[in-house]
């Protein structure tokens, strides 16, 4: 039999998840498994790097056995994951010698502090077009190699690997045999010189990170080896990785200049198509690598907010007031826009364009009326509001958006999408599949492999499922606007 299957492994924040697709990128099964949130003090987040490898093999099996196949039926396998999050094992054992730091933790705010002071702001924006924050991989690494007992003289001796979660799936996936990423999740790190497209030995010296460390960057859809047998009983190739927001843009077909999505799962990432020009940002934007293709680098301008879906895990696990987060829609469908109370959920600090590491979440304008539906309900506002600093920022910038493709979780909700167009006063696109992220790894599976010849086939696959419009009054627009700029400004501590 023809091998015709993709197996597509999303590894997110909360959850990973396998999806079965035909050669049609029509899903034919998938399974999904949370696992645990580690806070180990206030500001911090890690995974264990063991669980999330056993949720992904378990994942992997149950899907495989809902679809009634095998792993030898399938031709070529896609990775996505959750960016930033930075893992270090011993290359000798393959064993972890910390917990996975995930892109949320904010444990070396006072060392990026510390190093903008030395002026490496903008040494750290001109090559990698990031911002110097918590937020992203290096400072992570350099955390565990200065705290972590051993951790530097091991790496100085050449025995540790540092990877993003895409990197250590490769490495438990092929037994060890191959130590390498893609350039979309290279570009996440703050160690990687996205118009050189190499890793940059200054910003190794700035952060005090060997080189010996790092894995070798490769396209989007390249040969990143075989499984082995002991990781999933056969030998398949891995064909394809991508990080999860630059995956999402490819399974919404954001293939040309200007094409925007926002995906809208733990955090809200947007990213607009820029092609091949790396768009330096005034508005404290990214810059990062939308796709690399055959040696061809697409850019995109990406605004990242660090609080979208988890804050509706907050209403539900920490607060109590809702049992799911679909329990959010029938609130506010019954409630109505909100435009007393806003909830800034910046318990990740602030992303996106503030970049505010030490801001915290609060709820404004309480008042003894106030109760469980409007908490809720500017819960969801909340999120639009963080989305329109971003669409407003990318303006400034020189993009502007007519249409915003929409994916992820929080895409089901019907009143939140209608909000959102309302607030950002364009048109919103809801895909057929929301799970853009994963079909795009299947995407780039599908062209390493020979099942399609480019991806620009992709579009004539994409369907529109729902389409909102904006229709809210520009007044009001404009009054719920300036509420959330002043919410944002209070927890900030701007009077």
């Amino acid at each position: 039999m023809t091998k015709q299957f993709l197996l597509a492994i999303d590894q997110g924040t909360s959850s990973s998840r396998t999806v079965i697709y035909d050669d049609r990128a029509n899903v034919v099964a998938s399974a999904q498994q949370e696992f645990r949130q580690i806070y180990p003090e206030s500001g911090w987040v890690e995974h264990d790097p063991e669980e999330i490898w056993a949720s992904v093999r378990q994942v992997t099996r149950e899907a495989l056995a809902k679809a009634g196949i095998t792993i030898r039926d399938i031709a070529g396998i896609g990775i996505t994951n959750q960016r930033e999050t930075t893992v270090v094992w011993d290359r000798r054992s393959g064993e972890c010698i910390y917990n996975a730091i995930v892109w949320q933790d904010r444990r070396t705010a006072a060392y990026c502090r510390d190093l903008r002071e030395r002026c490496a702001d903008e040494v750290v924006a001109g090559k990698t077009g990031l911002r110097l924050d918590p937020y992203f991989s290096a400072t992570k690494v350099a955390w565990i190699l200065n705290n972590v007992d051993g951790a530097r003289r091991l790496a100085d001796d050449g025995h540790l690997a540092f990877g993003t979660i895409d990197s250590f799936l490769l490495w438990r996936l092929t037994g060890g045999a191959v130590h390498a990423t893609d350039a979309t999740n290279a570009s996440r790190t703050m160690l990687f010189n996205i118009h050189a497209q190499a890793w940059d030995d200054e910003m190794l010296e700035l952060l005090e990170i060997p080189a010996s460390m790092l894995p070798e960057v490769l396209d989007c859809a390249a040969e990143f080896g075989s499984t082995s047998e002991d990781a999933v009983d056969g030998a398949v190739p891995i064909c394809g990785i991508a990080g999860d927001q630059q995956a999402a843009l490819i399974g919404q077909a954001g293939f040309e200049y200007g094409m925007t999505k926002s995906t809208y799962g733990t955090g809200c990432f947007a990213i607009a198509n820029t092609g091949n020009t790396a768009l330096t940002s005034h508005n404290q934007l990214l810059t990062t690598v939308a796709s690399r293709i055959g040696g061809e680098v697409t850019y995109g301008l990406e605004g990242s907010v660090f609080v979208a879906g988890s804050a509706l895990q907050w209403l539900r696990d920490e607060l109590r007031i809702i049992d799911s987060a679909p329990e959010s829609e029938q609130v506010a469908a019954r409630t109505g826009v909100v435009d007393d109370v806003y909830v800034v959920p910046a318990f990740a600090g602030l992303g996106a364009p503030y970049w505010d590491p030490d801001a915290r979440g609060a709820i404004v304008g309480l008042s003894r009326g106030s109760g469980r539906d409007q908490i809720v309900t500017a819960t969801l506002q909340a999120v639009a509001y963080q989305t329109r600093d971003l669409i407003d920022a990318m303006a400034d910038d020189g993009i502007s958006p007519s249409v915003i493709r929409v994916d992820g979780g929080m895409a089901g909700n019907e009143w939140f999408l209608q909000f959102l167009a309302d607030i950002l006063d364009i048109r919103v696109e809801r895909p057929a599949n929301v799970e853009s992220t994963v079909l795009g790894a299947a995407y780039l599976a599908a062209l390493q492999c020979g099942l399609i010849d480019n991806l620009q086939q992709a579009t004539r696959l994409w369907r529109c499922d729902a389409v909102f419009e904006p229709r809210m009054t520009g007044d009001q627009r404009d009054a719920l606007l300036a509420g959330w700029a002043t919410a944002v400004a209070r927890v900030r501590g701007a009077s």
